[in-house]
Order: C-alpha cells, then structure tokens, then sequence
C-alpha cells in the first residue's frame, strides 16, 4: 500500500502550459502527493504536468470546483492550494508545519513576492504581506494550507466565480488565527503588468467592497473580467 503524504498540494490550472512546469519543479522538491485539476485546458497544461508525474484530474472551469475537486481526491492530511502560477519557497513542507504548529493557528499561507518588470509590483507585494500579517487575511496567490479536517468542517471554498478564498480564509478566521509562514512564494505578476499596478489594485479594491455590501459574485467576476477563468 502506497505511504499516505503528509502535504497534498492542489493546483488548479487552465491554460497554463507556459508557466505550469516552473510551479510543479517547485513543488516537487518535497514528497508530496501533487494534484493538477485542469478546468478544460486547450494548450499542454496537462501533458505537462502528467509527465513532470502530477495526479492529473478534469472539473468543470472555475477556482473554486477545481480546488474541492482536487481536494476531495487529495490523501494528505495537510492540504495546500498553490495557483499555477506561483512558486513555492525551498521546504515548504517544513514551514508549512512550523505555521500551523503555532498554538491558536488554524490555517497559514506564505509572504508574497511579485515577478515582472512593471514599477509598483514590490510595493504590491508589501501590502499584501502586512494585510496577511495584521490583519489575518491571506489570498490565494500567496498559497493557503490548513489540515484536511477543518477544511471539510469549513465545507471547503465556495464554487463562485470570484472571491472563494477570501469566503474560505474568513471562515477559517473563526476557527482560529491565520498563520505566516517564514517563507515566500514568488507568483506572476503578469494581471498588474497588464491592466497596470494602480488600476489593478483600484479594482481589486472595488471588488472587496462591493463583496462586503453584498453585490453578487457573478456580478463582480463580470466587472473583474475573470468569468470563467482560473
């Protein structure tokens, strides 16, 4: 019988062929059980990451379906959802157990560095990581790991278009505090090189309050432009 892994990382991906085989060399230096879920990829994405030896599964397109589909095959007791994007820090493993070792630590992410050429990505980067530090809220772009357990008791993210990690992360607030861990990811900051950073960080902004008022999540997804998209 194949040992049970202590960590299952779940990337979901779509259309991620140039970028996936960096995310998976990364997570690949640890033993972990890897699982890519492809949400309808029309490029390598899954040639890719089957070769570089990932669990490969297919759910319908959207974060949120594709990370409780990935988790819901996952084995390890440590769940850690990474983007496809993202690069993680050398022994992750062993920071991700620091963290949630932490007394009162419910679940943690990483600190958050930006790759590109545009102005304004470090000082991206810093906001985020003293939003993590003081205020308890870590995104998806920074990775989120927390047991298996207390994410089926959270009933894992919710399957709406945008915002299901802010929806998972406040939570998982309730249950305990949100851990940093030492280390950082490096993600792709190709959304702020394109839309550029003041703008990218306005509507990011505009979405987080339109979500606290209530303002559906199709709704906003549509005024992000990520409508069925990873």
């Amino acid at each position: 019988m194949a040992k049970t892994p202590a960590i299952s990382v779940i990337i979901p991906a779509l259309n991620e062929a140039r970028g996936i085989g960096q995310t998976l060399r990364s997570v690949l230096t640890e033993e972990v059980e890897v699982i890519v879920v492809d949400g309808g990829s029309r490029d390598a994405t899954r040639a890719i990451a089957r070769e570089m030896g990932a669990v490969v599964l297919q759910s319908q397109c959207g974060r949120g379906v594709q990370m409780n589909t990935g988790a819901g095959r996952a084995r390890g007791e440590i769940l850690l959802f990474v983007h496809a994007d993202t690069e993680l820090p050398l022994n992750y493993g062993e920071l991700v157990f620091d963290c949630l070792n932490q007394p009162g630590v419910a679940a943690g992410g990483f600190l958050l560095r930006l790759s590109g050429r545009k102005r304004g990505l470090s000082l991206v980067a810093w906001g985020a990581n003293m939003r993590s530090r003081w205020l308890g809220m870590v995104y998806g772009d920074q990775g989120i790991f927390l047991p298996r357990r207390l994410f089926l008791a959270c009933g894992g993210y919710s399957e709406v278009p945008i915002m299901e990690d802010f929806r998972l992360v406040r939570s998982l607030k309730k249950k305990g505090r949100i851990g940093l861990a030492r280390g950082a990811v490096h993600s792709d900051g190709r959304r702020w090189e394109r839309r550029g950073v003041v703008f990218t960080t306005l509507l990011n902004q505009i979405i987080i309050l339109g979500f606290a008022l209530g303002v559906s999540p199709y709704f906003l997804a549509k005024v992000y432009g990520v409508h069925k998209k990873v």
